[in-house]
């Protein structure tokens, strides 16, 4: 009987594990009104800090390669 219960336990937390992120999302989607992350530009016109890191990077990249 023992291994009937452990395997409920494991399993419950395997359950757990795999729906948080669901439960998650739908906590955010349900928390600002339909708005899961907020106000966001629906065509992509802000600046982004991770996209002029990218550009940065690639520029740096593309002066060295040119530099060979």
């Amino acid at each position: 009987m023992g291994d009937v219960t452990e395997l409920f336990v494991l399993m419950f937390i395997a359950a757990t594990a795999a729906f948080a992120p669901l439960g998650y999302f739908i906590y955010k989607f349900t928390k600002n009104n339909a708005k899961p992350f907020g106000e966001t530009e629906p065509h992509g016109n802000n600046p982004s800090f991770v996209n002029d890191l990218a550009e940065t990077a690639i520029h740096f990249v593309k002066s060295r390669l040119a530099k060979k």
